[in-house]
C-alpha cells in the first residue's frame, strides 16, 4: 500500500518547495484495513463508543456542569439546589440555599417536588454520580432545566467554594 498521509512531498515545479499531503483512496483505506484488522477493529469500537456516549448524553434531558458553570447558575435566584447527600453528610457542609432530599423521594413525587418542574434545579451529591439517577427522575417528574454538579460535593470543596452548616 503506498503511504497515504503519512508522508508529505515535495512540490518542486511550484518553485518554492511547498509541502502538500498525498490523497488517499477508499482501496488503499481498505487494503489498510485488511491488513490490520485488530487496529481497525479497535478504531471502529472506539469510535462506536464515544459515538454512543455523545448521543446518550445528549438525549438523557440534564447536563453535567463544572463548579465554576454552577456559580453563575445559583446566583441567578431562580435555581433551587437540591442535595442528595445523606443527612449526615448534608450536615457536614452544603452549598447555601441547598435543600436536602432523600434519593428515595423521587420515585413518588409529592407537591412539594412539582415545584421543581418551575424552577431551574442543581442537583448535588457527595461525588456527582448517584445525583445523575436523581436528575434523570427529576426530568421524568417534568422539569426541563436540570444540571447536576460534575464531582458532587467532593469537587466543590476541593474548588474552595463556599459551604454552610446552616
Amino acid at each position: 500500500m503506498a503511504a497515504c498521509n503519512a508522508h508529505l512531498y515535495v512540490n518542486l515545479t511550484a518553485g518554492r518547495g511547498q509541502a502538500k499531503p498525498e490523497e488517499c483512496t477508499l482501496e488503499q483505506w481498505l487494503e489498510f484495513a485488511g491488513n490490520h484488522p485488530m487496529l481497525s477493529g479497535g478504531f471502529i469500537l472506539v469510535l462506536a463508543l464515544l459515538v454512543w456516549g455523545e448521543i446518550s448524553r445528549r438525549v438523557r434531558g440534564f447536563k453535567e456542569i463544572s463548579p465554576a458553570d454552577a456559580v453563575p447558575l445559583i446566583n441567578r435566584g431562580d435555581t433551587m439546589v437540591v442535595d442528595i447527600s445523606p443527612p449526615a453528610d448534608f450536615n457536614q457542609g452544603h452549598i447555601v440555599g441547598a435543600r436536602n432530599y432523600p434519593p428515595s423521594r423521587f420515585s413518588k413525587p409529592d407537591k412539594e417536588l412539582e415545584k421543581l418542574k418551575e424552577s431551574s434545579v442543581l442537583v448535588v451529591c457527595k461525588s456527582g454520580q448517584t445525583a445523575l439517577t436523581t436528575a434523570a427522575a427529576i426530568v421524568k417528574l417534568g422539569a426541563s432545566d436540570v444540571s447536576v454538579l460534575k464531582g458532587g460535593m467532593a469537587q466543590w470543596k476541593s474548588d474552595n467554594y463556599p459551604i454552610t452548616r446552616k
